[in-house]
C-alpha cells in the first residue's frame, strides 16, 4: 500500500507526521509530493501510488490515466470539484472527502469577515455592529449550522434555507427560523453567508435579481466556490446598488475590477484560507489517511462521493 500525499501548499509538519505514522502503523508506505510546481511532477509521482491525498490540488483525467495502480483518491476537505469524478468513476477508483474536518475554520472565517466588512475593513471610520443583524445561511450543512450557532451567540437573528432539508426540527434545535425559499432568504439578511457546493445547478446562480432584492447595506460572504457567483451579475448590483458589499475567500474571476471600481466595498482574500488553521489542517489529514486506511483494510466506502 503505497500512499502518495501530493500537495501543492502542503500540510502543516504536524499533519504530515500524523499520517506518516497512520500509514506506516498500518504497513503501508508513505511519499511524498510538497509544493510542486509542474503537473509533469504529479503524474510521474502518482504513477506507483495505490492512494492518493490532495488538498485543492487538480486530480485530472489525466492524472488519474497515469496512475496505474490508483484504488482510492481522498480529498482532504469537503469538496471535492477538484477531482474528475467521471474519470474515477470509469476507472473503479474510489473517490472520498473527509466532510466536517475544515468545517469550524471555514466558519470562523465566515464570521471574521462579516466582522471585517462591518467595521470598514478596520480603517478609521464609523462602523456598524453585527449584534441584532439578521444573519441568512444559505445551505445549512457542517459549516452552515456552525455559521449560524456563532452568529446567535453573538447576538444576531438567523434564518437559513436548504432545500436538501426538510426536516424542521434541524433548524429549531439551534434556534434558526428556516424559510421556504432562496428568493426569501436573500430578501431577509443583512449578512448572507453562502455554502453552496459548486455543481451544474448552482454554477452562476448568485447573481444580480437575488443581490438586488437584499436589504439596504447588506453584505454577500462567499465562502464555497467562486463559480457559484453569476460576476456580471455581481458587477452590475454592485453599481446599481452602492450600499451593496461583497466579501469572498476565492478572488473572482474579475476581481482586480471589482477592486477598482468599489474599493473598500468588495474585498477576497489573497488565497483561499478557508481551512488554514492548524487544527482543521491536521483534522483533515489525519482523516484522510484513516479513511484509506480502513479502505484497504474493510473495503469501507463511507465517505465516497463517485458511483
Amino acid at each position: 500500500m503505497k500512499i502518495l500525499v501530493a500537495t501543492e501548499k502542503p500540510f502543516a509538519k504536524k499533519a504530515v507526521e500524523g499520517i506518516r505514522e497512520i500509514v506506516e502503523e498500518a504497513g503501508g508506505e508513505l511519499a511524498l509530493l510538497e509544493k510542486y510546481t509542474d503537473k509533469a511532477q504529479l503524474l510521474e509521482a502518482v504513477a506507483e501510488a495505490d492512494a492518493l491525498i490532495v488538498r485543492s490540488d487538480k486530480v485530472t483525467a489525466e492524472v488519474i490515466a497515469a496512475a496505474r495502480r490508483l484504488r482510492i483518491v481522498v480529498r482532504a476537505g469537503a469538496g471535492y470539484d477538484n477531482v474528475d469524478l467521471a474519470a474515477a468513476s470509469e476507472r473503479g477508483i474510489v473517490v472520498m472527502n473527509t466532510p466536517g474536518q475544515n468545517s469550524n475554520a471555514v466558519a470562523e472565517l465566515a464570521v471574521a469577515l462579516m466582522i471585517f466588512m462591518s467595521r470598514n475593513r478596520f480603517t478609521p471610520g464609523t462602523g456598524s455592529e453585527i449584534q441584532s443583524k439578521t444573519l441568512g445561511i444559505h445551505a445549512y450543512g457542517n459549516v452552515g449550522r456552525l455559521v449560524g450557532r456563532k452568529g446567535k451567540a453573538l447576538g444576531m437573528n438567523v434564518v437559513a434555507y436548504d432545500p436538501f432539508l426538510s426536516d424542521p426540527a434541524v433548524f429549531e434545535a439551534d434556534g434558526v427560523r428556516r424559510v421556504g425559499s432562496v428568493e426569501e432568504l436573500y430578501k431577509t439578511a443583512d449578512f448572507l453567508s453562502l455554502h453552496i457546493p459548486a455543481t451544474a445547478e448552482t454554477k452562476g446562480s448568485i447573481g444580480y435579481d437575488l443581490l438586488m432584492s437584499m436589504p439596504k447595506g447588506a453584505t454577500l460572504v462567499n465562502t464555497a466556490r467562486k463559480e457559484v457567483i453569476d460576476e456580471e451579475g455581481l458587477m452590475r448590483a454592485l453599481t446599481e446598488r452602492e450600499d451593496l458589499k461583497y466579501v469572498t475567500d476565492i478572488a473572482a474571476g474579475n476581481q482586480a475590477a471589482l477592486d477598482e471600481v468599489f474599493g473598500k466595498r468588495v474585498f477576497a482574500t489573497p488565497k483561499k484560507m478557508g481551512a488554514e488553521t492548524a487544527e482543521a489542517n491536521l483534522n483533515a489529514g489525519l482523516a484522510a489517511a484513516r479513511q484509506i486506511v480502513d479502505f484497504f483494510r474493510t473495503g469501507n466506502t463511507r465517505f465516497q462521493v463517485n458511483k
